[in-house]
């Protein structure tokens, strides 16, 4: 099966070509990438998947009375993400697909990195996991993590920053 950057490099170069579709078959695994309107799909399984069936999620009932509580401690955190990212000599290290981000193999164990530790380009900074398949991201630089933008167990699209470096 191809490595994450090998992945990676074909996304960039099918994004960057008028090809629409693309399928890719070696040691079992599957490719298949797919443009819609501008975004491109992935899709990497090694055997087929069954989709489970959608459940409806439960009604709540509604209370008129009762507001809605203000994200008083959110705001100055957005605030300062926002002010850091906007900074340019930072590396954005994003998610090469859409999936479920982990900040660790395990519950249980410390996270992968956190803000302040140092990073090369092998080092493994997170998980993110999509259609049961468990896809370790690297850092692809050396330097120093700034801030990690996502939380454990969040929803990540393709090409979303999960980390800002600065780089040595």
């Amino acid at each position: 099966m191809l490595k994450i950057q090998e992945i990676r490099e074909i996304i960039k170069l099918i994004d960057q070509s008028s090809i629409q579709k693309f399928t890719f078959e070696s040691d079992g695994g599957k490719i298949k990438l797919e443009k819609n309107s501008g975004q491109t799909l992935t899709v990497a399984s090694e055997a087929p998947v069954a989709q489970p069936a959608a459940v409806p999620a439960p009604q709540a009932p509604a209370s008129p009375a009762a507001p809605a509580p203000a994200p008083v401690q959110e705001a100055p955190k957005q605030a300062a993400s926002a002010e850091v990212a906007e900074d340019a000599s930072l590396h954005k290290i994003t998610s090469p697909m859409v999936g479920t981000y982990y900040q660790a193999s395990s519950p249980d164990i410390a996270a992968y990195v956190k803000k302040g530790d140092k990073v090369t380009p092998e080092s493994i900074v997170c998980i993110v996991e999509a259609m049961k398949l468990f896809n370790e991201i690297e850092s692809e630089v050396s330097g120093e993590i700034v801030e990690v933008l996502v939380q454990d167990g969040q929803l990540v699209e393709y090409g979303q920053p999960l980390f800002l470096v600065k780089e040595n």
